[in-house]
């Protein structure tokens, strides 16, 4: 005679299959929502500005939306392209879509209206400068 399994554990090995399954998906759909890999960005500590550089290959500059909230850079592309071909009577239309979304979280504040950018063969740079501490009164006094 066969040893009985326990009735759940069949269900309890499919649930975790599925449970891993789903969670790699996840992983690949942030990667690719997030811009994955063909968004490159870095971000570099200038003194008295941060400049965020992103890689946005073939994005025109109406394509590209940005803004600055709180310490966040929010980056977003978005382009459709459409392709049509008519040969021998027949028409074929497609369309792709491809959009990349990034948010770069910034170390320091930043004066958002004093935020430059620029784009140049599929290179975005973004000047942000930084926030400059209030004055309390102090003054600074330099030892010779």
């Amino acid at each position: 005679m066969m040893p009985r399994t326990p009735p759940f554990d069949d269900f309890d090995d499919l649930f975790s299959r599925l449970a891993t399954q789903f969670e790699e998906m996840g992983r690949q759909f942030d990667m690719t929502r997030m811009g994955g890999g063909a968004a490159a960005v870095d971000l570099r500590d200038s003194g008295d500005r941060f400049e965020v550089t992103a890689d946005l290959p073939g994005y025109s500059t109406e394509e590209i939306d940005l803004s600055v909230s709180g310490q966040v850079l929010h980056i977003h592309a978005d382009r459709t392209m459409t392709e049509t071909e008519e040969a021998e009577g027949y028409i074929r239309q497609e369309r792709q879509q491809t959009a990349v979304e990034r948010r770069v979280q910034l170390p320091e504040p930043v004066i958002a209206d004093e935020a430059g950018a620029s784009y140049n063969n599929g290179v975005l740079t973004v000047t942000l400068p930084k926030e400059t501490p209030r004055d309390d009164g102090a003054h600074h006094i330099d030892v010779e």
